[in-house]
């Protein structure tokens, strides 16, 4: 008797439906805006796509990274209310979000709330490689949107001196 083997496509389509539902509880879409004075208009947009994990739980970053052949992880030894060092999977290359990222959650899509920030940060990513982010009107834009995300109050980071960040942690 011949046992059948999997189909490479559906090992595939099972590892996509892995990656949607693990980013969907685990992943996070953020662009934050921070205050730098060595930028022409003294403040700096930081997109970033991560998934955070505990230690233990590490060999699923290294799945992430090997799927999207981009990203670095970053090991968190704070450990706040946790048992044991966080590690984050992290793609902050604008040009990696647009090639890998972006295009992916765009034919997959997310099935919670995560879908309308991830949205947002495909539109704010387009806005930064267009390099809206370079002039003051452009700023103003991407910060207005910025605020938009992720069920969070919105901030003013023309009024405010600290970092505005809005996350879907």
């Amino acid at each position: 008797m011949t046992i059948p083997r999997r189909s490479q496509s559906a090992g595939k389509e099972r590892l996509i439906g892995w990656i949607v539902g693990f980013t969907d509880g685990e992943g996070c879409f953020s662009v934050s805006i921070f205050k730098n004075s060595t930028t022409r208009l003294g403040w700096q947009v930081f997109p970033e796509f991560s998934v955070t994990q505990g230690e233990k739980s590490l060999p699923a970053l290294h799945k992430f990274r090997e799927f999207f052949k981009c990203g670095s992880l970053v090991r968190n030894a704070r450990k706040d209310n946790h048992r044991e060092d966080l590690h984050r999977y992290v793609v902050r290359s604008v040009a990696d979000l647009q090639k890998h990222i972006i295009p992916f959650f765009h034919r997959h899509a997310l099935r919670t709330a995560k879908q309308r920030d991830f949205l947002i940060f495909a539109d704010l990513v387009a806005r930064i490689a267009r390099q809206e982010h370079l002039t003051q009107r452009g700023m103003i834009s991407i910060a207005k949107r910025v605020a938009t995300m992720n069920r969070r109050k919105p901030s003013n980071f023309l009024s405010s001196s600290e970092t505005i960040r809005r996350t879907s942690c």
